[in-house]
């Protein structure tokens, strides 16, 4: 699991590339956490070079998600590959946290 970011202003994108499951998904969460600053109103994660996400990734992005919500923070998530696509729609986590085409269209949402 490989992190960048690119701060503008309040909103932060993260892009995310490699593969999140069970053995590193508790590193994958302290990484994202450690990104956020105080000042960030809008964190968008860019995961167009994500390979793979299991199920122990998805309860990361939910519970950042939910962390951020407390914060009145907006999340989102963009540039979905095929495949994580599929898992965020078979598990319906497409329904719970916003999800957009590409970095340009999230930071419109």
């Amino acid at each position: 699991m490989e992190f960048s970011q690119d701060r503008s202003g309040e909103t932060l994108v993260i892009n995310a590339s490699g593969r999140v499951d069970g053995s590193n998904a508790s590193d994958f969460l302290e990484s994202l956490q450690g990104m956020f600053d105080p000042g960030d109103q809008k964190i968008i994660l860019d995961l167009g070079g994500l390979e793979y996400i299991s199920s122990a990734g998805l309860r990361v992005l939910l519970m950042a998600a939910q962390n951020l919500d407390k914060q009145n923070k907006s999340f989102s998530i963009c540039s979905l590959t095929e495949a994580v696509g599929d898992v965020f729609r078979i598990s319906g986590f497409d329904q719970i946290i916003n999800v957009f085409p590409s970095v340009d269209d999230a930071q419109q949402g």
